[in-house]
């Protein structure tokens, strides 16, 4: 007994259909969410990309500076646009200011902790740059989409009323093409939530990565010489029960 060809039988609803029978505010909420995507995964790649410079040019520094004669020669030794090389300059700024009549107002390690808490802020809000809008596009790219769901089936109920046909495919067909507007809101969000939490993760690495770096500045300035940081002491096992 021969089997008998199936019919293929093609979806006449989807995105294609969605954005040829759609009118210029579905159009324009698609636009919309393509260009938070688009966005999005732009601010993750550059963002990931200047992390890892940065983690780079932490050990470059830490290799440089402390295998140097003075801090100076070590600064020096850094590249120009190096972002440690630029919180190391303004601590010895600090330091040659304090050696005015700032020496009678305020001691050295105040002025170089207050000096080097002031560059730390401005490279914080620079490692910032970008996580806000990940943050908005998160929680307001499930609201885009659903808002193109709702006037997509608006639509679908208009024309379905228009027409006088309420049958099962009548219904179904547009009412599920409209819902491809709440899916795209949440692809679009999900990447950036998650970009938005990975990357502030490692922000906050590369923060006390140089947090660490400026402290030892300090404590070369103010002591003569490089106070190391002790290791972490090792978990105590746990008690047997």
């Amino acid at each position: 007994m021969e089997n008998e060809a199936t019919a293929v039988v093609e979806n006449p609803y989807g995105l294609t259909a969605l954005w040829e029978q759609g009118d210029f505010v579905a159009k324009g909420t698609l636009i919309i969410m393509a260009l938070m995507s688009l966005f999005s995964w732009y601010v993750i790649l550059m963002k990931y990309v200047d992390q890892r410079k940065l983690i780079a040019a932490g050990k470059e520094a830490e290799k440089k500076i402390w295998s140097a004669g003075s801090l100076g020669e070590g600064v020096a030794k850094l590249p120009k646009t190096d972002l440690y090389r630029a919180v190391a300059e303004d601590v010895l700024r600090a330091k040659e200011h304090h050696a005015g009549r700032l020496a009678d107002r305020m001691d050295l390690s105040s002025w170089i902790r207050m000096s080097a808490g002031r560059s730390l802020d401005q490279v914080s809000l620079g490692l910032s740059d970008g996580l806000p809008f990940l943050a908005t596009v998160g929680s307001t790219a499930p609201f885009v989409g659903l808002f193109g769901t709702v006037w997509g089936i608006y639509h679908a109920l208009v024309a379905i009323g228009v027409s006088g046909q309420a049958s099962i495919d009548k219904v179904a067909g547009p009412v599920g093409e409209a819902l491809i507007m709440t899916a795209i809101g949440l692809a679009v969000a999900v990447p950036a939530v998650w970009g938005f939490n990975w990357l502030g993760r490692r922000n906050k690495e590369v923060q006390e990565t140089l947090s660490a770096f400026v402290s030892d500045l300090h404590s070369a300035i103010v002591s003569g010489a490089r106070v190391e940081q002790p290791a972490p002491a090792a978990a105590a096992p746990a008690a047997k029960k």
